[in-house]
C-alpha cells in the first residue's frame, strides 16, 4: 500500500484535511504532518529565528507550530522514517488561481516536497459567498492520486489543483493566469487613531484567458496546472546575456 503524506496550511485540525484524510483512509497509508494553526499565505516561507516545536497528537499525526514548509521539512527529515510516495497539500479552503501560487502556504507545501523530490499536489476548493464542501474535491484527489503514483510526474514537477463548488465533472489542464484581478484594502482606523488597511478577497476585474486556471473554474471545470521549480527564463538567458559587458567592471588594481 501506498505511503501518503498530507500538509495543508488551513492547520491540522481544518475541515478541509480532515475531509482528505477521510477520504483516502482505505486508499494509502496515511500521515499527516501540517500546522497547529491556520497560516494561510505563508507562502514557502520558513522559521529561522526560533524553534520549531511539534507535538503528535493521534497516530501518524503531527501538529507542528510552524510554516507549511517547517512540516514538510520536519516531516521528511525527522518524524517519517522513509520517504512517502506522495505528498498532498490541502484541502485548502478557498481557491489558489493565477498569482496566488506564489502567496499560498498550501502551493509552497507541495513546491517544498518538490524540491526534495517527492511526487506532490496541491489542491484546493473555490467557494464564494456559499459554505465550503470539500467531498467532491476528496474525491477527486483520490482519483489523481492514483493515476500520479501509477504514471509518474516529470522530475521537478508539481500540480496546482482547483476544484470549483459546483463541478461539472470536467476536468481541464491549465496555464497559470497572468493577474486578472484587483486587490481590494479596506481601510479602517484603531482605537489610537491610526489608519489600517484589511487585505481581503480579490476583485475579478478582467476575463481570463481560455486556457488557464481561472477560466477552467469559471466554466464549473477542475483546474490541473503542472508547476515547475525551475524558474530560470531560458529565453532571456540569451536575449539579455550582452548586458553582461555593460554591467562588467576591470578588476581592482592591489
Amino acid at each position: 500500500m501506498a505511503h501518503i503524506l498530507i500538509c495543508n496550511d488551513d492547520g491540522i485540525l481544518a475541515p478541509g484535511l480532515r475531509a482528505l484524510v477521510d477520504g483516502l483512509q482505505d486508499f494509502a497509508r496515511l500521515s499527516v504532518v501540517a500546522p497547529s494553526h491556520e497560516r494561510s499565505a505563508a507562502a514557502q516561507s520558513l522559521t529561522l529565528r526560533q524553534p520549531i516545536f511539534f507535538e503528535k497528537i493521534a497516530e501518524n499525526e503531527w501538529s507542528v507550530d510552524g510554516t507549511p514548509a517547517d512540516a514538510m521539512i520536519l516531516a521528511l527529515h525527522k518524524l517519517l522514517p522513509e520517504p512517502p510516495d506522495l505528498v498532498i497539500s490541502g484541502i485548502n479552503r478557498g481557491g489558489n488561481l493565477g498569482e496566488n501560487i506564489f502567496y499560498s502556504g498550501t502551493v509552497g507545501a507541495a513546491a517544498e516536497a518538490a524540491i526534495n523530490r517527492i511526487p506532490a499536489f496541491a489542491i484546493s476548493v473555490i467557494y464564494r459567498g456559499k459554505e465550503a464542501r470539500f467531498d467532491h474535491a476528496a474525491g477527486f484527489a483520490r482519483d489523481l492520486a492514483d493515476v500520479i503514483l501509477r504514471d509518474k510526474l516529470p522530475s521537478g514537477v508539481f500540480l496546482n489543483v482547483n476544484v470549483p463548488l459546483e463541478w461539472n465533472g470536467g476536468v481541464r489542464f491549465t496555464r497559470q493566469s497572468e493577474k486578472v484581478t484587483r486587490n481590494a484594502l479596506q481601510e479602517g482606523v484603531d482605537p489610537r487613531g491610526r489608519t489600517y488597511y484589511w487585505l481581503h478577497e480579490q476583485q475579478v476585474i478582467q476575463d481570463p484567458a481560455d486556457d488557464t486556471d481561472y477560466a477552467a473554474v469559471f466554466s464549473g471545470e477542475i483546474s490541473v496546472t503542472p508547476l515547475h521549480l525551475e524558474r530560470t527564463h531560458t529565453p532571456s538567458l540569451n536575449h539579455l546575456s550582452h548586458w553582461a559587458k555593460k554591467l562588467s567592471r576591470p578588476p581592482k588594481s592591489r
